[in-house]
């Protein structure tokens, strides 16, 4: 077991009680400065604690170099193995068993589920034999590389991410903004027209393909909070490319 953790004393101990089946847990923690690595230790957990940031991707993979198990069950700390979950994950890492699963992931916005949006279904590949499979090096939106087919699990994995709008926007524009870093890193351009567009689309397909209004009210709030982070995300890959000029000091006659 394997957790990536900053400053989420109000979610690890939840996290870490929803996999008391693993034979070791190890959480990794980025320079969190409440009381994240406290309770961890205090509940049995093996903490490596890290001062810089390299990306999610690149944290992950610090966790899985100090795993010594035979299977690796990756998990951020505002996620939760359902009790039905943790059954099935049982159930299947058999000795001989070379599987690497996903697991429908669902997602509360404000104390309420989730239903579409794109959000759900959103299975997500984090249960491997230790050595089969890494996570790609990106910033953001890192996923698990590997060869071979990927199982299904049907249990879901619980994420308690958004507890209030305030979380939602403050993750969306991290997000956004190490997007388009990543994104100028590598060479990559946007556009204002681009940037609108992707807002635009991202709402429609949220909203009316992929069923949001089904979500009610929470569900636009949802939509037009993913149409700002399209938007914001091409925005500030525009931004970075624009000419650099500095600012004149005013004459003796300003």
């Amino acid at each position: 077991m394997v957790i990536i953790a900053h400053n989420e004393e109000g979610n690890i101990a939840e996290c870490l009680r929803s996999v008391a089946f693993a034979d070791e847990c190890i959480v990794v923690d980025h320079a969190s400065t409440d009381r994240t690595v406290a309770i961890a230790t205090a509940m049995g957990a093996h903490v490596l604690q890290t001062s810089d940031w390299p990306g999610f991707g690149p944290q992950k993979n610090r966790g899985l170099e100090q795993a010594k198990g035979r299977w690796v069950l990756s998990l951020d700390a505002d996620e939760r193995v359902s009790p039905s979950l943790a059954a099935e994950i049982l159930s299947v890492i058999r000795p001989d068993s070379q599987g690497i699963y996903a697991m429908p992931r669902r997602t509360q916005f404000c104390g309420r589920w989730i239903d579409h949006c794109g959000w759900t279904p959103d299975f997500v590949a984090r249960l491997f034999p230790r050595g089969l499979a890494r996570f790609s090096d990106a910033l953001v939106h890192e996923c698990l590389e590997f060869e071979g087919p990927c199982g299904r699990l049907k249990a879901p994995l619980l994420h308690f991410s958004y507890p209030h709008p305030q979380a939602y926007w403050d993750k969306l524009q991290r997000y956004s903004v190490a997007w388009a870093e990543q994104r100028f890193s590598q060479g990559e351009t946007s556009s204002m027209s681009r940037a609108c567009f992707s807002g635009l689309f991202a709402f429609l397909k949220s909203y009316l393909l992929r069923l949001g209004f089904l979500d009610g009210a929470l569900g636009l709030a949802v939509c037009l909070m993913q149409a700002q982070a399209a938007f914001g995300k091409h925005f500030h890959l525009y931004c970075l490319h624009l000419p650099q000029t500095s600012e004149q000091a005013p004459g003796p006659h300003s």
